[in-house]
């Protein structure tokens, strides 16, 4: 009985989070700018509520308003664009899905270096091959010289990437390879 004081100001603030919930679950698939239009009605009913409060429940809901504010520009966007997911979590989970398999196969809790270096189209292939299967022909680069530039692009990153491990194995070694390679260009020809 001693936490029975408390519940009123326990209720009032779920009851505000769960009609903000409501608002944005965009149960008749309103527009964003009714979305926004209805929400900020909302916000300005807690706001006066938080006038009125004391204690906990007005430090609570004060914080819901600035959580609120800083989340507003980008929270509309979603509901204008069809299929778009209304939150971040199925692509949190797909990211999460990647990150989980690259560690049971390395076991490695950071990133390994192979992602690393070829993130760009192990994550790519990895994300698009969970969609669907792929046929040979469908694998096949539509445009050599695109296919040609990237890997290139792989191969530099590579290359650089193994230039510094060379260099923290032997730095006396890589900077006489260096000032050779140096002094070849300056010299004429």
């Amino acid at each position: 009985m001693e936490t029975a004081e408390l519940w009123p100001d326990v209720k009032a603030g779920f009851d505000f989070v769960h009609q903000a919930a409501e608002i944005l679950k965009n149960q008749p698939q309103s527009s964003g700018k009714a979305v926004r239009r209805q929400y900020r009605r909302h916000l300005q009913a807690i706001v006066r509520a938080a006038g009125e409060a004391t204690g906990e429940l007005r430090q609570s809901l004060e914080h819901f308003l600035k959580v609120s504010d800083s989340y507003l520009p980008g929270l509309f966007h979603c509901y204008d664009v069809p299929d778009m997911p209304r939150t971040d979590n199925a692509l949190e989970q797909l990211f999460g899905s990647t990150r989980h398999h690259e560690r049971r196969c390395t076991g490695r809790k950071a990133a390994s270096p192979s992602l690393v270096l070829r993130g760009s189209v192990r994550l790519v292939a990895g994300l698009g091959t969970r969609q669907r299967e792929y046929s040979g022909p469908e694998l096949a680069p539509g445009n050599i010289e695109n296919w040609r530039e990237l890997r290139a692009g792989l191969e530099r990153r590579r290359e650089s990437r193994a230039l510094r491990y060379r260099f923290r194995r032997n730095p006396a070694a890589s900077l006489r390879q260096l000032e050779e390679i140096l002094l070849q260009s300056a010299l004429p020809t």
